[in-house]
C-alpha cells in the first residue's frame, strides 16, 4: 500500500478538530479501581474546548468515569485515528449551562433527559491528544500535551 506524505502538525490538528465537530460517537475507555477495563461507544458533543458525554450513573462506564476522573477516547479508524486522554467532571443536568443539553441532543440525536434511569453528563477536558494515519506519522503524533496544543 502506498503511503501519502505525512501531514504537518497544523494539518493534523485541523483534521482532529474537524472530526470532533462532525463525529457523533466515540469509543470510551475506562477502568475500575481493580483495573478491569471497559470500552463502549457513546455519543458526544465537542464545544471547542472539551467533550460532553452522557451515560447511566450505575453502568460500569458511568461508575468508572465518576470514580477515576480519567478517560481515553478513540476517534476514527485504525488508519486515521485520534486518541484523547482527558480528565472528567460529572455534572447533573441542572449544572449545565443553558442550551447545553439541547445542543448535545441536537448534535448526537440522543436526549438522556427522556430516560427513566439517571444519566448524568460527563465533561472531558483533553490533556493529551495524538493523531496519525500511517507509520510515517507516528513520530509527530502528539498534538496536545499537558492540556496545551503543540505548534
Amino acid at each position: 500500500m502506498e503511503q501519502s506524505a505525512p501531514r504537518t502538525t497544523e494539518q493534523r490538528r485541523e483534521d482532529a478538530l474537524a472530526r470532533f465537530e462532525s463525529d457523533i460517537d466515540v469509543w470510551v475507555a475506562t477502568a475500575d479501581a481493580e483495573g478491569v477495563a471497559c470500552l463502549v461507544p457513546l455519543s458526544f458533543r465537542w464545544d471547542g474546548e472539551g467533550f460532553l458525554l452522557s451515560t447511566g450513573r450505575t453502568l460500569p462506564t458511568g461508575r468508572n468515569l465518576a470514580a477515576s476522573g480519567r478517560v481515553r477516547l478513540a476517534f476514527g479508524t485504525t488508519r486515521d485515528v485520534v486518541l484523547v486522554e482527558g480528565t472528567v467532571t460529572r455534572l447533573e443536568a441542572a449544572e449545565l449551562a443553558p442550551g447545553e443539553i439541547e445542543a448535545f441532543a441536537a448534535h448526537s440525536g440522543f436526549d438522556p433527559s427522556s430516560l427513566k434511569t439517571p444519566y448524568p453528563y460527563f465533561r472531558v477536558t483533553p490533556v493529551w491528544i495524538q493523531a496519525w494515519r500511517e507509520v510515517n506519522e507516528i513520530a509527530g503524533r502528539d498534538l496536545m500535551k499537558a492540556g496545551r496544543w503543540l505548534s
